[in-house]
């Protein structure tokens, strides 16, 4: 198991370029299963989820060719049905999340799928009812093998038909759009996740010759063909990976730019920074955020406390709540952070709390952080990183503290960011990894 040592105290300084999106990379990568022809795939960040997925596709039979250190070929011309049903895609499966990605692309191409409960993140219970369901609707027929412990997907009588989410989930949505696009007949997903994740996987099926309307809407409308061909598909800047680096030059009292990134991709999440008082200069293609020797917590207008909650698109992803609150520990003033979604991702509170920052977890949804104003440092420690986001957010207060920190399991933080400690060191940090 690798650890970080974090040399505390040091800022950042220079220009930062944010890597291909991670949670977008695992959508188009599954989608190139859909067609027989080539997919080419660019700006693909080195990160370990990618590269396990990327793994797995190829034992599936995908042919894969890296054309340089940021681009692939994809082309499933044949796929192994036998490797499908076997204890060793089960068990890959498994310690992959991402894996999940793959169900609606089978179900489209092949007819049937196969699928554990994959692994990921233990951030709390992440149900699959919504991929079940949608499948379902189309008329795919689901049982649960208790023997293998895993779900048994027969769609080989499908047809479109109109359905209505019971949540907009990103990856949800995703697997009903990919197996829609060779369903026979017309399929309307209502309560569709409509993420920039989702509008890029629309594209590029789109360009690989699917029929997709209401791209960006949460209502989509698809006109299911009988093949699709290759194409070739450019990701967009990780979001969740600016949002860090956002977090981070504010905590280290940084002069950071970051670019180039697209801003109207990015949503809220830097006026959800602003509104803790952070300092940005914002172009279209990037973001610079200015030495904050102090900060302070917008209020509401009425001068009650700020609430900051996690929504679906366009509303502030999940996955920046972590960070927003380790940020929040040197502001001046307090913030009610509410994590709707997953009931475990705040229990690293626990080790801020002990590197001194002031914050009472109400429940396993919402912490209530009480600014420090940067008057009292965060104190070294000693962690172990539990999932990707709880992991930077811990990387970034050791940054920020005094003396030097250790953070464990960092595999975790591999899964999201690639090569985080060179980047960051380029800049200014002095973070050291060790196996």
């Amino acid at each position: 198991m690798a650890s970080f040592i974090i040399e505390g105290g040091h800022s950042l300084n220079g220009t930062i370029r944010p890597q291909g999106a991670k949670n977008e990379a695992l959508q188009i990568i599954s989608a190139t299963l859909l067609t027989r022809e080539a997919v080419m795939v660019h700006n693909v960040p080195d990160i370990l989820d990618v590269k396990n997925l990327i793994k797995l596709v190829g034992h599936l039979g995908v042919k894969v060719t890296q054309l340089d250190q940021e681009s692939y070929c994809f082309q499933a011309e044949e796929l192994n049905e036998d490797f499908i049903r076997s204890d060793a895609f089960l068990k890959e499966s498994r310690a992959l999340r991402g894996s999940v990605l793959l169900v609606g692309p089978l179900v489209g191409r092949l007819g049937f799928a196969v699928f554990p409960k994959p692994g990921g993140d233990k951030i709390g219970r992440r149900r699959l009812d919504t991929h079940l369901i949608g499948l379902m609707a189309l008329g795919a027929q689901c049982e649960y093998n208790t023997d293998t412990q895993c779900y048994e997907i027969d769609g080989r009588k499908r047809s479109g038909a109109y359905m209505q989410l019971d949540e907009a989930s990103v990856t949800g949505t995703a697997n009903i759009i990919m197996a829609a696009v060779l369903t026979p007949g017309k399929t309307t997903i209502y309560n569709a996740a409509c993420e920039p994740y989702i509008q890029q996987l629309c594209r590029l099926l789109v360009d690989m010759g699917a029929c997709i309307d209401g791209i960006g809407s949460n209502l989509l409308r698809i006109e299911g063909v009988d093949a699709l061909h290759g194409a070739t598909h450019t990701m967009q800047s990780d979001m969740i990976e600016v949002g860090s680096f956002i977090g981070m030059a504010a905590m280290t009292c940084s002069d950071l730019t970051i670019a180039p990134l697209n801003l109207r991709e990015l949503g809220i999440i830097p006026s959800s920074f602003a509104r803790l008082g952070i300092e940005m200069e914002q172009k279209e293609d990037s973001i610079r955020i200015l030495p904050n020797e102090h900060y302070e917590i917008d209020t509401f207008m009425d001068g009650s406390i700020l609430t900051v909650a996690d929504a679906p698109w366009p509303g502030l992803t999940p996955d920046l709540l972590s960070v927003l609150l380790v940020v929040a520990t040197q502001a001046k003033g307090s913030v009610l952070i509410h994590q709707k979604m997953f009931e475990s991702r705040l229990f690293f509170v626990d080790k801020l709390i002990e590197m001194g920052a002031q914050i009472i977890l109400c429940d396993p949804h919402r912490a209530t952080v009480i600014g420090l104003d940067k008057r009292v440092p965060l104190r070294a420690t000693s962690a172990v990183s539990p999932d990707i986001r709880a992991g930077i957010a811990l990387l970034i207060a050791a940054m920020s503290a005094e003396g030097t920190s250790r953070i464990d399991n960092i595999d975790q933080i591999d899964r999201g960011y690639q090569h985080i400690e060179h980047r960051l060191n380029s800049l200014g940090a002095k973070i050291s990894r060790c196996e």
